[in-house]
């Protein structure tokens, strides 16, 4: 189950084995696949207690380390977070089969049909800092997908992670998945060896700060799937409800600050910035935020001084930028500019002011009158996530089972040849959809 070398070859092995057992799990029925999920879920349900032990000891070994509030945050479970990812498992059960799905179903010619039909990647590659909920999630969806996984959690939730991975073995073990399509790696250095399995890995997914991402994604040929930073802003436009606002701002920084989604920069319009900067500012220093203004902002609350580095800092804490702009215009090219292309979001009752925010941010995410914390696989109704992706090229945003597939091309027929169908008397293709 525990890779404990570092070289070459042991981790060849492992890949290997999750590769052969991917393919069985890849044409195992949806019925065999949801069973396993709901193994899982009993299994985690009945080890609540050993993993909350085993999480307790990894937060109080983190705590004599002085890792970083956000980085604390993400790693501490507790039983509410919990029992979430366990519900999240269920969920992905009742999700529609992603493999198998027929996307094009076409007569070329009378007896010589074509199909495009989906199918598993193979062997994902999930490194991730913290998050042992994010094991559970990414497991749940690699299985329901048909896909092995190796995984690799930090070394702060290292007793999670284990605890974690064990159960699931145990659970699996009364399935039709052989446990082996699910690999922990526990050390620093097979990171570096995992990167370079592009023979057997066939997309990396890294979660993480912003240079472990990024680190990853320079250091290695595997396809790698997610977003290094999460600089998210919300525009309160001049046509705002004010109350809607101050909601709005609070959640989206106050209610998980340590999240890719929360927001590190507000931009307020400066026909409303007199009467609404006090009143946001009261809010969210009332929730513990440390501001920093420009200097328009400064000119109607006394707060720190921004400097052009916090335009483009993930704080992932109680820290909040804030510019005031003259224009609608202004909010958008500042967004262009600085965010990650993660999620952004419009305060506005101006029905067209709201639809050239949607149509002119470029973004994964582009909200009007809600929060950014939404943007997440779980409440967009896909069970779970394995992470978000910002790049332009799908899959998108959020990341569920759809992410996990790709698709082959079928075609039977009855002796067809190429040759018929060229030359001087070529005979023609029907193209029939059926």
């Amino acid at each position: 189950m525990v890779a404990t070398s570092v070289s070459s070859s042991h981790l060849v092995q492992i890949a290997q084995k999750t590769r052969c057992e991917a393919r069985k799990l890849a044409v195992l029925s949806t019925i065999e696949r949801n069973e396993a999920l709901e193994a899982i879920a009993q299994g985690l349900e009945s080890a609540i207690p050993e993993i909350l032990a085993a999480n307790e000891t990894d937060c109080q070994v983190a705590q004599t380390e002085k890792i970083s509030q956000a980085l604390y945050a993400r790693l501490k479970l507790g039983e509410t977070k919990l029992k979430a990812a366990i519900a999240g498992v269920r969920d992905v059960a009742k999700l529609a089969d992603p493999v198998g799905a027929v996307q094009i179903h076409r007569e070329l010619d009378h007896d010589l049909i074509l199909k495009r039909l989906t199918c598993p990647l193979g062997v994902l590659g999930v490194i991730f800092e913290a998050r042992p909920d994010a094991l559970i999630q990414i497991t749940s969806l690699a299985i329901k997908s048909g896909n092995g996984v190796i995984l690799k959690g930090g070394k702060e939730a290292l007793r999670s992670c284990q605890t974690l991975v064990k159960i699931i073995h145990q659970a699996l073990s009364r399935t039709k998945v052989n446990p082996d399509v699910v690999q922990l790696l526990t050390t620093r250095e097979e990171i570096k060896a995992l990167l370079t399995l592009d023979e057997y890995v066939d997309l990396i997914i890294p979660r993480g700060s912003n240079s472990f991402v990024r680190y990853v994604q320079e250091n290695t040929r595997i396809p790698v799937l997610g977003h290094a930073d999460g600089i998210c802003h919300l525009y309160i436009d001049r046509a705002a409800d004010l109350d809607k606002a101050i909601s709005i701002t609070i959640d989206a920084k106050t209610q998980y600050p340590a999240a890719c989604n929360a927001i590190e920069t507000l931009l307020i319009h400066q026909d409303i910035a007199e009467t609404f900067l006090p009143k946001i500012v009261e809010a969210l220093q009332a929730k513990g935020v440390k501001l920093r203004g420009d200097e328009l902002t400064q000119k109607f609350v006394k707060i720190k001084a921004a400097t052009a580095e916090d335009w483009s800092t993930e704080y992932s804490d109680l820290i909040l930028s804030i510019k005031v702009v003259d224009s609608l215009n202004s909010a958008i090219n500042h967004i262009n500019r600085y965010g990650s292309r993660h999620t952004e979001a419009i305060v506005t009752e101006d029905g067209e002011t709201a639809q050239t925010f949607l149509n002119q941010v470029d973004a994964a995410g582009v909200y009007h009158n809600c929060s950014t914390r939404f943007a997440d696989g779980f409440r967009y109704g896909f069970g779970a996530e394995v992470g978000i992706s910002t790049q332009k090229m799908p899959p998108r945003g959020p990341v569920g089972l759809e992410g996990l597939v790709t698709y082959k091309y079928q075609i039977t027929g009855d002796g067809h040849i190429a040759d018929t169908y060229s030359g001087k008397d070529a005979k023609p293709f029907t193209h029939k959809d059926l």
